[in-house]
């Protein structure tokens, strides 16, 4: 019970972090300091790299230690899958199709508004991503309010979107490629899975080898940050009392939930309001808000319904459908992914980030507030192994069976 209450006390507070930084980045951008605060973040620090040119500390942080918040993705990901939430095809399937359609309907929606023009559709993957961290701190912030199963219903679903996020900008954010470098990256997965093979159990060699590969995949053109998830998928996972995955998990957790996170949100979140929340009626920020809050709460919302009543997979149990429906309005926090995302669809384009910024930070709040009040009202539902609740029943009371 103490760790629990550790455990639930840290992740609380890391999302209150992220908020507060979110906050000071407003406050910063719209500031007499806000000059100042853009040519703090924007300062040459004298080094350049392949692909992006003149190192500066927003670089670095968006390129650098946002590689290692990738690194933990994976990590969380591989241990989830062979020994966690994910490990049996039936605990994949509801998450699984929640996710995929918690990305595709707000993709959707964002194409829509944005009438498909081209100089705004490179956007369309913004508002499809989900910001764990900031998600389970509103849920920690509302205590029993929010039961366990809806965490883990919500932690599972966030995992599944983050693979699915992390293939997106594989695919379809990566520059030309230089497959030299590219082939390169993939002989040092090589070798580091055959580390793994072998019996190596040391972290040293791999983490020599996520450096290396950082190297090699920001000369490659695919984002650097994805060398953070292929080499979390080659560390092994081990047994119980001596995993390494485990260990390096542990490790960077609270480092990358306290530290990079909050810093990322700090250099990236701040914009420039000159025209006044009206700029939220512009093509990019209004798709981005509208993907985010009503996307994903109709998309995964509505795949957890269909999927219920087609016999796909069972509803949580001791879950009412109030409180699946505050958890899907919950998933449009898209945050942290949402915002880097924007940056890497709308590169030179200050203007666009800025406006992909704005819906971001309007989507993800509107989703807090109104995912907060839908599970602070919610009546809670008692466990039942026979739950017989429809899904076209959806709005019809939680009511005990």
């Amino acid at each position: 019970m103490a760790k629990a209450a550790k455990q639930a006390r840290e992740e609380r507070n890391a999302g209150l972090l992220l908020i507060a930084a979110a906050a000071a980045a407003m406050i910063f951008a719209n500031s007499p300091w806000a000059d100042q605060w853009h040519h703090l973040i924007e300062r040459p620090l004298g080094l350049n790299l392949p692909r992006i040119g003149e190192l500066t500390p927003h670089l670095f942080v968006a390129d650098g230690l946002m590689a290692i918040f990738f690194l933990l993705v994976g990590l969380e990901v591989k241990r989830e899958w062979y020994d966690g939430r994910l490990s049996t095809p039936a605990e994949r399937r509801l998450p699984i199709i929640a996710a995929a359609a918690g990305m595709a309907v707000p993709a959707l929606i964002y194409v829509a508004v944005v009438d498909a023009d081209p100089l705004f559709v490179r956007g369309w993957a913004i508002p499809a991503a989900t910001d764990i961290a900031f998600a389970i701190g509103v849920l920690a912030i509302l205590g029993r309010h929010a039961p366990p199963s809806i965490k883990l219903l919500l932690v599972t679903i966030a995992i599944v979107d983050d693979i699915g996020a992390v293939l997106v900008i594989a695919l379809f954010y990566t520059s030309d490629l230089n497959m030299f470098a590219l082939a390169g990256a993939l002989v040092m997965a090589g070798i580091m899975l055959a580390l793994a093979r072998f019996g190596v159990r040391r972290l040293w060699p791999f983490i020599a080898g996520f450096a290396a590969m950082w190297v090699l995949m920001l000369a490659s053109g695919v984002h650097a940050t994805i060398a953070g998830v292929v080499a979390a998928l080659t560390i092994p996972l081990g047994q119980e009392g001596a995993s390494p995955l485990k260990r390096l998990e542990h490790a960077i957790h609270p480092w990358v939930m306290f530290g990079i996170v909050p810093i990322f949100g700090l250099v990236s979140a701040g914009v420039h309001l000159t025209g006044g929340l009206t700029l939220l009626t512009d093509p990019v920020p209004l798709a981005v808000l509208l993907g985010l809050f009503l996307g994903k709460q109709i998309g995964i919302f509505g795949a957890i319904a269909l999927s219920v009543r087609a016999g796909l997979a069972p509803k949580p149990e001791g879950v009412g459908w109030m409180q699946l429906y505050g958890a899907a309005i919950l998933c449009g926090i898209g945050f942290t992914m949402s915002l880097f995302i924007g940056a890497l669809a709308f590169p030179g384009d200050q203007l666009r980030v800025d406006e992909a910024k704005l819906g971001t930070l309007a989507g993800s709040l509107l989703s807090a507030i109104a995912g907060y009040a839908v599970l602070r009202l919610a009546r809670p539902a008692e466990p039942s192994a026979h739950d017989v609740d429809e899904a076209g029943e959806i709005f019809a009371a939680d009511e005990p069976d």
